[in-house]
């Protein structure tokens, strides 16, 4: 078994959950399809817009943010993150970020060299088979807060990110 040592900080704590969290959603992740394909399928129904369905896809972004951010603290853009881009990202973008990266010298996913303090994701449109959201970066201390904003894209039908806009 596992031992981690004793988290001194609130922070460290969190970064720890986090990170496990995201090593076990990744492991379950793998039995998901095996189990759906023998699950009943129901009728699809007529909904609007936006409605409690699309949560999980806008929470999707959410997670991803999250847990990146915590890999990217914990190990400086180890495999964790590596992981984490593999699961949550599609390949035209993981080789876009690729050039990005290159071109820019920075993290192509947070598009800056640093990491931030802190994230907010907030829903946006959707359609043609797309759902945007847009994720605020916290940076600086507590009195001289900064701002950046990511418009991130996913596809509805692979559930993955597709592109990502600053």
């Amino acid at each position: 078994m596992t031992r981690l040592r004793a988290a001194q900080r609130p922070r460290d704590r969190r970064l720890i959950g986090r990170t496990l969290l995201a090593a076990a959603l990744l492991t379950a992740v793998a039995a998901v399809p095996a189990t759906a394909a023998v699950a009943p399928q129901a009728a699809p129904t007529a909904a609007p817009a936006h409605s409690e369905r699309d949560a999980p896809r806008d929470q999707l972004v959410a997670h991803f943010y999250g847990s990146y951010l915590d890999a990217i603290a914990a190990e400086g853009g180890g495999k964790l993150a590596t992981t984490l881009r593999s699961f949550y990202l599609t390949p035209a973008l993981r080789s876009e970020l690729k050039r990005w990266e290159a071109k820019n010298h920075a993290d192509g996913v947070l598009r800056a060299q640093d990491v931030p303090a802190g994230f907010r994701v907030t829903p946006s449109d959707s359609g043609a088979g797309h759902t945007w959201s847009t994720v605020r970066l916290t940076w600086g201390t507590t009195a001289h807060r900064t701002y950046t904003y990511l418009t991130v894209r996913q596809d509805l039908g692979t559930g993955k990110i597709s592109a990502i806009r600053g």
